[in-house]
């Protein structure tokens, strides 16, 4: 899908330096202040269910189109269960879609996640960053999002610190070793990530 995209090693080693800077100060009382994530459901349902996922794993797409929507239409429709996406790149690609994602009105993120992950495939072609980049940016045109404020959202420091601190507290707190990883109230979800399973545990909580 990726031909010989980014050296995952380098950005894995990015964000272990950008821990490593955060590590001389406390951040993390404020983090949900500065973490504006994605959410589906009400603020008081019982079962609050973390999505931490990667634009460019083909397991986090397949999550978002064949699991969330029945977890949504059983669970958040009624009022039992909340959603909160997280974003947890795995690579420069999915990095810079996540940057794109938290430019973009409120109102249109759902819609647009939903887009780069139907277009996976599509945007994720490419021999280096840059074709991958062009892709991203024909992809959101349609979203309202210029060719200079895609570019000015790739260099956005506050976008950019929002994601690297979600996905540095999620490493802290859920030891986060693959995509997708399912939280569900705070407990980090073991086993098969499928709609059965999950609906399983739902059940016990509700």
């Amino acid at each position: 899908m990726i031909k010989n995209l980014i050296n995952t090693n380098i950005f894995l080693f990015k964000i272990i330096f950008f821990y490593l800077i955060l590590s001389l100060w406390s951040y993390s009382d404020n983090l949900s202040k500065k973490n504006q994530f994605i959410i589906l459901g009400q603020d008081n349902a019982s079962v609050k269910i973390k999505i931490f996922s990667s634009f460019t794993c083909p397991h986090c797409a397949s999550f978002h189109f064949n699991i969330v929507p029945e977890i949504k239409k059983e669970f958040v429709d009624t009022g039992k269960v909340q959603l909160i996406f997280i974003d947890f790149p795995l690579d420069q690609a999915s990095f810079n879609a996540s940057k794109i994602l938290h430019c973009t009105d409120k109102e249109k993120q759902i819609n647009l996640m939903d887009i780069i992950y139907e277009k996976q495939k599509k945007w994720t072609n490419g021999t280096n960053i840059e074709d991958i980049n062009g892709n991203l940016k024909a992809l959101v045109k349609n979203f309202g999002i210029s060719s200079d404020e895609f570019e000015k959202c790739l260099m956005n420091d506050d976008i950019m610190d929002k994601i690297l601190n979600g996905r540095i507290d999620a490493l802290k707190k859920y030891t986060i070793e693959a995509t997708p990883t399912i939280v569900i109230n705070e407990k980090k979800f073991v086993g098969s990530v499928n709609f059965k399973s999950i609906r399983k545990k739902i059940e016990k909580l509700i």
